[in-house]
């Protein structure tokens, strides 16, 4: 079902069932999945892989060229997987440096006007709201919350199941099941309790996870005392998570918006 005013390319490759609205373009070297749905004047460009039943929103344009200066114009690609959303006005630009990907994971829900530049993988179930932007090599963990107008700097790292209220500047890396708080730069608030609990951890998960959060943050560590006391923690494998991270933490992370006597709930 393609409207006569769209333009497909000759060589792209468009599986069973696709729906490409009016004025939509579609490039040579892309592959759309089966189910794909395009809506009027959306725009798939070079080198782009969509998996299975994604929708591309109007005005949505992905696989364009990376917004960096070194880029030399050799191949690159966006791989997409399958039942992923990207709502109008969304960009998602291809790797800068040649034969590399951006990647953006199962389900991803992209509001719209948000962006993820070149070289980003965003992880299965995250959603990102109204014109939040990822920089260049930032890694989302699966079911991340981003909130609107985020800002993400590059090479950044963000941890499963963490949330980032609207309107904050992460330049940090943001560990696992961590809040950001609105309009904050780069400061953690808590845990993503109400995320944990939708995502199916249990009471006896959640304390695990609250245990290995104040190692980090509450215990008056610095970051190799904090990974030493988490590998300790041999019984929690929320411990041996976060101590993963901070190994791979290389812009430091995201400090305390909170005293050390402050308490959480998880009722």
């Amino acid at each position: 079902m393609i409207h006569p005013t769209a333009i497909v390319e000759p060589g792209a490759q468009l599986g069973a069932d696709v729906q490409i609205g009016p004025f939509a373009y579609v490039a040579a070297t892309v592959r759309l999945g089966d189910g794909c749905v395009l809506a009027p004047h959306a725009v798939v460009l070079g080198h782009t892989t969509l998996g299975a039943r994604c929708k591309v929103h109007s005005c949505a344009v992905i696989g364009d060229l990376p917004q960096d200066l070194s880029f030399g114009g050799e191949p690159s690609y966006v791989v997409v997987g399958d039942d992923c959303t990207f709502r109008e006005s969304v960009t998602i630009h291809r790797g800068t440096k040649p034969g590399t990907t951006t990647r953006i994971g199962h389900h991803v829900f992209m509001m719209a006007n948000s962006h993820a530049a070149h070289n980003c993988e965003v992880g299965d179930h995250v959603v990102m709201a109204n014109t939040a932007a990822l920089g260049g090599y930032v890694v989302v963990g699966e079911r991340c919350f981003i909130g609107g107008n985020v800002g993400v700097h590059q090479f950044c790292h963000i941890g499963r199941l963490a949330m980032v209220g609207s309107g904050a500047f992460i330049s940090k890396d943001l560990p696992p099941f961590c809040i950001a708080p609105s309009s904050r730069n780069s400061f953690v608030a808590g845990l993503n309790l109400v995320g944990l609990r939708r995502a199916g951890f249990g009471a006896a998960e959640r304390a695990q996870i609250k245990q290995a959060f104040n190692v980090v943050y509450r215990a008056g560590l610095n970051v190799a005392q904090a990974k030493e006391r988490l590998r300790a923690e041999t019984a929690n494998p929320f411990a041996a998570e976060f101590a993963a991270f901070l190994d791979q933490a290389k812009r430091g992370i995201c400090r305390p918006s909170f005293g050390a006597s402050d308490e959480e709930s998880d009722a």
